[in-house]
C-alpha cells in the first residue's frame, strides 16, 4: 500500500478499490466522509456525521482509521453489525489494500462461558434437574472443543436457554488473576488479543460499561485506546444511560441468594442466611411491583413510595444482605474444613463484592437523587434508577476526555432549521444538528465539525410516498380496521413484500389478526414468532410476504431487493408520553423553559420516521412504496418539519398515484 495516499485517493475513481472490483463506484458522498473522519483522526476533534443510506459509511471511516495507525474503537449498535464490520468489510479492506490489520471483535461478558461456573455448576445440585441435564451434556463437549467460548458459536443450545445464566461471565462474577482459570478463560483470552489490536470492534453496550468502570476507583474492559468511531450514534442516549446510574433486577437477586446458597452451603451448613436473603428478596419484589400493578410495561416510582411496606420491604432485603456479609466475612478460608467444602479466597471475595454491589445499588435506586429517575419494569421485574439528562456525563466522560471523536447515522439531522430554545441559549448558533448536539452534550465549546452528505440513490425515480388524506384519526376506534383495508389494497399493487410497522405492541397484534383474514394468499408474519434474524430471513425467502412488527424493526434491519418493497408506518413514532424516562426528559426540559413536545418529541419523532423510511431503499437497483397511515401529516404545524427530515421523495395522498408509480417502476425494472 503506497505510504503517502489519502482516504479520499484510496476510495476514489484512481484507487485500489476502483482498479481491482469493476462493480465498484465511488461516491462523491463516500469521499467527503472519509476525508473529514481521516481530518478528524488527525486533528483529534469531534465529527458529527449523518450519512444517507447507501453512502458506503462503513468503507468512509474504516479505511482512514486503518491509516491512521491509531488504537481505534468502533462502538456499533448490534452484534450483526460488529460482525459485518470484522467478517465483511475488514477482509474487503485488507484484500484491497494488501495489508493485514490487527483486529479484535470484543462482546459483552455475558457472551462468553465462564469455566469457573461451568465447573460448579456441573458438581451443583441443580445440574441433575431435567431441565438442565441435556443442555449440560452439549456445553460440556463444546467447551472441551471451542476455541472461543462465545454462546453464538453453539448452535446446539437456543438464546435463551436457562443453563446459560449459570454458566457465562459477567462483571459480578469476574474473579480476576485470583482465578484458577484464569491463564485458560475465554474473557481473558479475548481481552489479551484486544491489547495487541489496533481495531477493536465492540457495541454500545459493552463501551458504556467500559466506561463507567473508568471511574473513581478505575477498572476497564477495553485496553485503552486514541478515538472512537460511534456507527449508528443515535441509540447512545439510551444506551448511556443503563450504565451511568443502577439497576437491579428480581434475577439479579435470586442468582446471587442461589449461589450463595450452593457456596455457604458447603462450607456453613448451619447458616440460613441465604435462605433469608432470598425470603426477603421475593417479598421486596412482591411488594414493589403490588404497589405498581395498574401501571403500564414502565411505571414512574416516585421518591414518596418509599415508605410504609416498600420501605418496610428495602429494610428488610438490606438487612438479609448485611447478614450475608457478616458471614461471608467470618469465613476462614485456612479453616479445619475438607479441602472440597474450603471456600477459595478469590471466590469469597468475589461474593462479599457481589453482595455489597448488590446493596449499594438497591441504596441507589431507592435513594433515587437529583437529576435522577427511578422507574420499574414489570416484565422481568427490574428497578432503575437513569440520569434525566446525559448530556453532562457524555461531555465530560465522552468528548472531553477522548482525543478524537466520530459520530456517524443516517439520522442525526432531524430537519428543523431554526429550533426553539431556551432564551439563555439564543446565542447559540441553530443548525438541523441543534437536537442531538443538545441531547448528546456536544456544546459549542467542544468545536465540533458537522458534515451531513446525502445518500446517492434517487429517491425521486426509486421510491414514493403515499399519505392517504382520508382515514380516520390514528386514535379513532375505526383506524385499524379501515388502515388494515388500506394495507390490503398496497399489498395488491407491490404483490406483497411488506413491512407493516407499528407504534405499539397492541396495534402490532390487532393488525397482525385482521391482515390475516385480509390477505389469504399471503403468508402473515408477526414480531415475536420466532427470533428476530430467523423472522427477517424467512420473509426474505418468501419473497412476498408481510411482516407486521413494532419497534425494533423500524430500524437495523437490512433486506435489500425485491423481497421488501412496501413499508407501511401506522402512526408518527412519537416517544411514549408517560414513559419515566420520557416524562422526567418533559418535565426537564419544561422547568428550563423549553417546550416538550417541540424540543423532545417532534426531533425524536422525526428521526425514527427516518429510520422506518430507510428500511425501504437499500441499494440502487430498489424501488417501492412507504405509506403513512397517520392524517396528522395533513393537520399539524409540525408535520412539514417531519417530512423535511426525509429524504426527497414524491408525495401524493392518491392511491392511484401508488398505482402508478408501480406500474412505471415495474416497466423500467
Amino acid at each position: 500500500m503506497p505510504p503517502v495516499r489519502s482516504a479520499f485517493e484510496l476510495l476514489g475513481p484512481e484507487g485500489p478499490f476502483a482498479t481491482k472490483f469493476g462493480a465498484y463506484e465511488h461516491r462523491a458522498s463516500q469521499l467527503e466522509m472519509a476525508a473529514a473522519v481521516e481530518r478528524t483522526l488527525r486533528e483529534e476533534r469531534i465529527l458529527l456525521c449523518e450519512a444517507g443510506t447507501g453512502t458506503g459509511k462503513t468503507l468512509a471511516y474504516l479505511v482512514p482509521v486503518l491509516l491512521s495507525k491509531k488504537r481505534v474503537v468502533i462502538s456499533t449498535a448490534t452484534k450483526a453489525l460488529q460482525e459485518q464490520i470484522a467478517y465483511k468489510d475488514l477482509p474487503l479492506i485488507a484484500r484491497t489494500l494488501e495489508i493485514e490489520p490487527r483486529v479484535a471483535v470484543m462482546k459483552g461478558l455475558t457472551n462468553y462461558v465462564c469455566r469457573r461456573r461451568l465447573g460448579e455448576f456441573r458438581t451443583s445440585e441443580e445440574a441433575a434437574r431435567p431441565r438442565y441435564a441435556s443442555a449440560l451434556r452439549v456445553l460440556n463437549q463444546w467447551a472441551a472443543e471451542t476455541e472461543t467460548g462465545e454462546t453464538a458459536e453453539l448452535a446446539g443450545l437456543s438464546e435463551d436457554d436457562p443453563i446459560w445464566p449459570h454458566v457465562t461471565s459477567s462483571t459480578d462474577t469476574r474473579i480476576g488473576a485470583g482465578c484458577a482459570y484464569h491463564d485458560e478463560c475465554f474473557v481473558t483470552r479475548m481481552r489479551r488479543d484486544a491489547e495487541s489490536a489496533q481495531l477493536l470492534i465492540v457495541n454500545h453496550h459493552l463501551f458504556f460499561a467500559d466506561l463507567a468502570l473508568r471511574g473513581p476507583h478505575p477498572a476497564s474492559v477495553l485496553p485503552d485506546y486514541d478515538a472512537v468511531v460511534f456507527d449508528e450514534a443515535h441509540q447512545i442516549e439510551d444506551v448511556a444511560g443503563l450504565f451511568f446510574g443502577s439497576r437491579v433486577s428480581r434475577l439479579k437477586t435470586s442468582r446471587l441468594a442461589t449461589e450463595l446458597a450452593r457456596v455457604i452451603g458447603a462450607v456453613v451448613p448451619s447458616s440460613n442466611v441465604p435462605e433469608q436473603l432470598q425470603r426477603a428478596a421475593d417479598h421486596f419484589w412482591e411488594v414493589v411491583l403490588r404497589q405498581h400493578q395498574s401501571s403500564g410495561p414502565r411505571a414512574t416510582v416516585e421518591p414518596d413510595a418509599w415508605r410504609g411496606p416498600m420501605q418496610q420491604a428495602y429494610f428488610a432485603i438490606d438487612l438479609a444482605l448485611e447478614g450475608v456479609l457478616g458471614v461471608l466475612k467470618s469465613i476462614d478460608p485456612t479453616g479445619d474444613a475438607l479441602p472440597a467444602a474450603r471456600l477459595r479466597p478469590a471466590v469469597q471475595e468475589l461474593l462479599v463484592r457481589r453482595t455489597q454491589t448488590l446493596r449499594d445499588q438497591l441504596a441507589s435506586v431507592v435513594d433515587g437523587g437529583a437529576g435522577m429517575v427511578t422507574w420499574l419494569e414489570l416484565a422481568p421485574p427490574a428497578l432503575s434508577s437513569t440520569p434525566v439528562d446525559l448530556a453532562p456525563v457524555l461531555s465530560d466522560r465522552v468528548f472531553a476526555s477522548i482525543p478524537a471523536v466520530v459520530l456517524t447515522s443516517a439520522t442525526l439531522t432531524t430537519g428543523d432549521t431554526a429550533p426553539r430554545m431556551p432564551a439563555a441559549d439564543a446565542a447559540s448558533k441553530p443548525t438541523s444538528f441543534h437536537y442531538f448536539r443538545r441531547r448528546f452534550g456536544v456544546g459549542d465549546d467542544l468545536g465540533a465539525e458537522e458534515l451531513a452528505v446525502g445518500s446517492p440513490f434517487d429517491f425521486e425515480r426509486q421510491a414514493v410516498l403515499y399519505t392517504p388524506n382520508d382515514l380516520p384519526p390514528a386514535r379513532s376506534a375505526a383506524f385499524l380496521e379501515q388502515a388494515a383495508d388500506r394495507v390490503r389494497d398496497l399489498v395488491a399493487i407491490t404483490g406483497g413484500g411488506a413491512f407493516v410497522l407499528t407504534t405499539s405492541h397492541a396495534s402490532m397484534q390487532r393488525l397482525y389478526q385482521l391482515l390475516k383474514t385480509r390477505l389469504p394468499r399471503q403468508t402473515v408474519f408477526v414480531q415475536g414468532q420466532a427470533p428476530k434474524q430467523a423472522l427477517v430471513s424467512a420473509f426474505r425467502a418468501s419473497g412476498d410476504a408481510v411482516l407486521v412488527a413494532t419497534q425494533s424493526f423500524w430500524e437495523g434491519v437490512d433486506v435489500p431487493g425485491r423481497a421488501l418493497r412496501l413499508v407501511v408506518l401506522e402512526k408518527l413514532p412519537f416517544a411514549v408520553p408517560t414513559d419515566p424516562v420520557v416524562r422526567a426528559r418533559s418535565l426537564a426540559i419544561e422547568r428550563n423553559g423549553g417546550n416538550p413536545f417541540m424540543d423532545l418529541f417532534v426531533p425524536g419523532a422525526a428521526i425514527a420516521l427516518k429510520q422506518g423510511f430507510g428500511r425501504l431503499i437499500r441499494t440502487r437497483r430498489d424501488y417501492g412504496v412507504v405509506a403513512l397511515l397517520d392524517e396528522r401529516v395533513h393537520t399539524k404545524g409540525y408535520a412539514k418539519r417531519l417530512l423535511r427530515a426525509l429524504p426527497p421523495v414524491r408525495i401524493t395522498h392518491a392511491l392511484a398515484d401508488v398505482q402508478s408509480f408501480w406500474d412505471q417502476a415495474r416497466a423500467l425494472d
